[in-house]
């Protein structure tokens, strides 16, 4: 069924409330982020975290607003002008954020693949569900190699083969990791719960999402852990 067409989906009056109170409440708390950011001018030293805060709120909510004030914000030129020295980031707090980091390709690959799946109105097997499975995941992985992009600006030529190669030794495992718990979920609640695949006009559709996005940075935490003690990630923290 074409996207925006009419559906017959028949779901609790409180859980359409919820759905909507935990949407309205993420982007609210994103909008924080985002004015904290241009507005108030605490910008990041690592800009691609100008990304990964907002979209950590849209699922975090306030949570992600306190993890942005105690561990982001005085990263910043300007908190550090008012304050001089930035408070010790915890060890455990270098994980969070290069999961959080992580997490954020998954996000805008979710998003991208929504944006493709339904308004494309793509199919396989008479589902939705495969088509988005596989671009949430090629989303995420193709966000990744960009934040990677990104930081090779010096590389010149080799810039390309240099942004693949930190993002495989880097963010591939936990990415998986992380669309593994996330496709895993969604899965779940489609098969045993609706049985079909809701629309992004539904409002539920993006409760599901949210909470999925939580269930894979937990999943993730543990690989992003063990990456951290190889070395292979915690460039974030206090880094130009």
């Amino acid at each position: 069924m074409p996207w925006g067409e009419k559906e017959i989906v028949l779901q609790s009056t409180w859980l359409v409330v919820l759905s909507w109170a935990t949407l309205l409440v993420g982007l609210a708390s994103t909008v924080v982020i985002v004015v904290d950011h241009f507005v108030l001018r605490y910008r990041q030293p690592v800009k691609v975290m100008e990304i990964v805060w907002p979209a950590t709120a849209l699922y975090f909510g306030p949570a992600g607003i306190l993890a942005y004030r105690w561990w982001g914000r005085p990263q910043s030129a300007r908190w550090l002008e008012r304050h001089r020295t930035p408070p010790k980031i915890p060890r455990h707090a270098v994980t969070i954020i290069e999961t959080l980091h992580c997490a954020t390709h998954c996000v805008l690959g979710a998003i991208i693949a929504t944006v493709v799946v339904f308004g494309a109105n793509l199919q396989m097997f008479d589902k939705r569900l495969w088509p988005e499975f596989i671009g949430d995941y090629v989303g995420a992985v193709l966000v990744g190699f960009l934040f990677r992009y990104s930081t090779e600006a010096h590389r010149g030529g080799r810039r390309v083969r240099a942004a693949v190669r930190r993002f495989l030794k880097g963010d591939l495992l936990s990415v998986s990791v992380f669309e593994i718990a996330l496709l895993g979920w969604l899965a779940l609640i489609e098969l045993t719960v609706f049985h079909e695949t809701l629309p992004p006009s539904n409002p539920v559709f993006w409760l599901i999402v949210q909470i999925g996005l939580i269930i894979g940075f937990l999943a993730a935490w543990p690989s992003t852990q063990w990456l951290i003690s190889r070395g292979a990630k915690g460039e974030l923290v206090g880094a130009p």
